[in-house]
């Protein structure tokens, strides 16, 4: 037993003074904090890693790095060094720095989002491109997207009968969820009351908040075997219920298929992937699309609601700007009917709102780890082989030398102007760019904005009493994805 302890101590040590004795020995390595002795610069992160990277950017420049226990981090916190790592050494950095956390999912090398940037990824992220996030596809599936935005509307105005106040994020998670599970399942997966959207959201941000949390396991490796701060234990009981889940609705569907394969098909997401499984039987069968299928859920339903409901905030915050949204809906389509996705051309003021929520409010504030495939010059400065690298997108976004008062929420920044999220504008990179830019933002843009629309349309808000735009609170809460913390409540008026 003692031999055992003593060679744990010492792989311990050797794995966590190792890369401190390679990194004295670069001396191309960008600059950043010194740390201390085996930890590094671990307890600089803080609860808001995104901000304490900001402010250590400021000392150390735009490319620095961190010694996260025995894990050489990256940190790009500018437009020029984000370009660098996203799009001119883009295939160098396809591959992902996966979590441990990750790992405790079923079948964890079959998701999308941490998979290697190898062929495996590509035939994922092809299918998703195909079937699911095309234009075409996406036009002939607005009628449900409209359809759930009425569900929205006929909810909320059963608080405003009552006078009580909406949660924002929990009906707009409940609505994108049904998006996504009609996209892909075409059930609805939350009743119209929105009763059972808690379930999800607490199972999805359980998955989100854990997966970002600073865990030893990954800046210490030799320790992931213990799970020293349990959180594989705490996540496992999420992933395991959705994939439960998933299993019923894949179950039902693949009888159907058996019974009668024609009229049994819906021409859904699921569909497809149950057709990819028939000819690919070796990349996909029912265990390697479930973590797929996960990935599309919660980077559909969570960033979304958050999103909307960062917006909705802003503009309870700033009145003046609500009522310009409002009278912009109401000049270009009346209260006769409710907003589509087709009148979003004509409404470029409301555009600009959704861009500026994304521009102080990205959704993923660190994009999801990158991970360098081999030694690479950056700027004059050298990126060795198995680094994590991380893009901190909400440091760029607010970035003085490329934003005018760039802590304000201005929306009127937009209006004329040709910056977009689409991956080739670098000040600007809510969906990240390059090769593994989000997938879904075709579908997410097009989702916010019509449910941003159809809530400020049909309803004026107030805050609850005793909350004003001036003391409403803003703090952020931290995970793979950056949510409000204290949830948005507002009362809607007709």
């Amino acid at each position: 037993m003692e031999l055992h302890i003593l060679f744990f101590c010492i792989s311990l040590f050797w794995f966590c003074i190792r890369p401190f004795l390679r990194r004295s020995n670069t001396t191309k390595l960008p600059p950043g904090p010194t740390g201390l002795p085996v930890i590094g610069s671990l307890l600089q992160l803080g609860p808001r890693p995104h901000e304490s990277l900001a402010e250590l950017a400021k000392l150390h420049g735009p490319l620095m790095t961190l010694q996260l226990g025995s894990i050489i981090t990256i940190v790009a916190s500018s437009p020029d060094t984000a370009k660098e790592i996203l799009q001119k050494h883009d295939q160098t950095f396809s591959d992902r720095t996966v979590p441990d956390v990750v790992t405790s999912q079923p079948n964890p090398e079959s998701t999308l989002a941490w998979v290697r940037g190898d062929h495996q990824w590509r035939n994922r992220r092809r299918i998703c491109n195909t079937q699911m996030f095309t234009t075409q596809k996406l036009d002939s599936l607005q009628h449900l997207r409209h359809q759930k935005a009425q569900e929205l509307i006929s909810h909320i105005k059963k608080h405003c009968e009552s006078s009580t106040p909406v949660d924002i994020g929990r009906v707009a998670f409940a609505t994108t969820l049904n998006l996504m599970s009609n996209t892909i399942f075409t059930v609805d997966m939350v009743d119209p009351e929105f009763e059972s959207a808690q379930e999800f959201k607490d199972l999805v941000w359980r998955i989100m908040e854990d997966a970002g949390k600073p865990n030893l396991s990954d800046y210490f490796p030799v320790l992931r075997r213990l799970d020293l701060q349990g959180v594989k234990r705490h996540i496992r009981p999420a992933y395991r219920r959705l994939h439960e889940i998933f299993d019923e609705v894949i179950d039902k569907r693949l009888k159907c298929r058996e019974s009668d394969l024609m009229s049994s098909r819906t021409g859904d997401f699921l569909d497809a992937l149950l057709d990819q499984c028939e000819e690919d039987g070796s990349s996909f069968n029912r265990h390697t699309i479930k973590p797929l299928i996960l990935d599309l859920f919660i980077a559909g339903s969570d960033t979304s609601a958050i999103t909307t409901e960062w917006a909705m905030a802003e503009l309870l915050r700033k009145p003046e700007v609500m009522q310009k949204a409002q009278n912009e809906l109401i000049q270009t389509i009346g209260t006769k009917r409710l907003v589509n996705e087709s009148d979003m051309g004509k409404l470029p003021y409301l555009q600009a709102i959704v861009k500026e929520t994304m521009r102080l409010h990205p959704a993923a504030p660190l994009l999801l780890p990158y991970k360098a495939r081999k030694d690479t010059e950056i700027l004059g400065f050298t990126i060795v082989k198995d680094s994590q690298v991380l893009v901190n997108a909400w440091a760029i976004g607010r970035d003085p030398k490329y934003w005018d008062k760039s802590m304000s929420f201005l929306p009127e920044r937009f209006l004329g102007s040709g910056l977009d999220y689409k991956g080739r504008d670098f000040e600007y990179i809510p969906f990240g760019a390059g090769r593994r830019i989000c997938p879904g933002m075709p579908l997410a843009v097009r989702m916010v904005q019509l449910m941003l629309a159809s809530i400020i349309q049909s309803y004026s808000w107030k805050l609850p009493e005793g909350t004003t735009p001036e003391n409403l609170d803003m703090a952020e809460q931290f995970g793979v994805t950056l949510k409000k913390a204290v949830p948005l409540k507002a009362i809607p008026i007709m």
